[in-house]
Protein backbone atom coordinates (compact mmCIF):
# COMPACT_ATOMS: atom_id res chain seq x y z
CA UNK A 1 0.00 0.00 0.00
CA UNK A 2 0.98 3.36 -1.10
CA UNK A 3 2.00 6.24 1.37
CA UNK A 4 -0.38 8.87 1.79
CA UNK A 5 0.74 12.48 0.33
CA UNK A 6 -0.64 15.44 1.77
CA UNK A 7 -2.16 17.94 -0.58
CA UNK A 8 -3.12 20.74 1.66
CA UNK A 9 -1.78 21.97 4.93
CA UNK A 10 -4.15 20.70 6.98
CA UNK A 11 -3.82 17.03 6.11
CA UNK A 12 -0.37 17.79 7.84
CA UNK A 13 -2.05 18.76 11.11
CA UNK A 14 -1.75 15.65 14.18
CA UNK A 15 -5.48 17.06 15.05
CA UNK A 16 -6.58 16.83 11.51
CA UNK A 17 -5.40 13.23 11.19
CA UNK A 18 -6.62 12.38 14.52
CA UNK A 19 -10.09 13.68 14.09
CA UNK A 20 -10.24 11.34 10.66
CA UNK A 21 -8.96 8.83 12.94
CA UNK A 22 -11.87 9.54 15.38
CA UNK A 23 -14.30 9.60 12.13
CA UNK A 24 -13.53 5.88 11.05
CA UNK A 25 -13.50 4.72 14.74
CA UNK A 26 -17.47 6.05 14.81
CA UNK A 27 -17.96 4.77 11.70
CA UNK A 28 -16.87 1.05 12.85
CA UNK A 29 -19.04 1.72 16.13
CA UNK A 30 -21.96 2.38 14.77
CA UNK A 31 -22.16 -0.43 12.57
CA UNK A 32 -23.00 -2.10 15.87
CA UNK A 33 -26.02 -0.13 16.88
CA UNK A 34 -29.74 -1.03 15.99
CA UNK A 35 -30.93 -0.63 12.73
CA UNK A 36 -33.70 1.04 13.76
CA UNK A 37 -31.13 3.97 14.75
CA UNK A 38 -30.15 4.24 11.44
CA UNK A 39 -31.44 7.51 10.53
CA UNK A 40 -31.64 8.77 14.03
CA UNK A 41 -28.65 7.78 16.39
CA UNK A 42 -26.58 6.45 13.93
CA UNK A 43 -26.59 9.53 11.50
CA UNK A 44 -25.86 12.08 14.06
CA UNK A 45 -23.06 10.51 15.25
CA UNK A 46 -21.44 9.98 11.90
CA UNK A 47 -22.24 13.64 10.66
CA UNK A 48 -20.72 15.17 13.97
CA UNK A 49 -17.51 12.87 13.97
CA UNK A 50 -17.07 14.09 10.24
CA UNK A 51 -18.02 17.41 11.15
CA UNK A 52 -15.22 17.88 13.40
CA UNK A 53 -12.78 17.06 10.76
CA UNK A 54 -14.42 19.56 8.35
CA UNK A 55 -14.34 22.71 10.26
CA UNK A 56 -10.41 21.94 11.51
CA UNK A 57 -9.72 22.07 7.50
CA UNK A 58 -11.81 25.14 7.27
Amino acid sequence: MEEYVPHFKFEKLQIWQKSMDFGEDIFSVSKAFPKDELFNLISQARRAADSIALNIAE
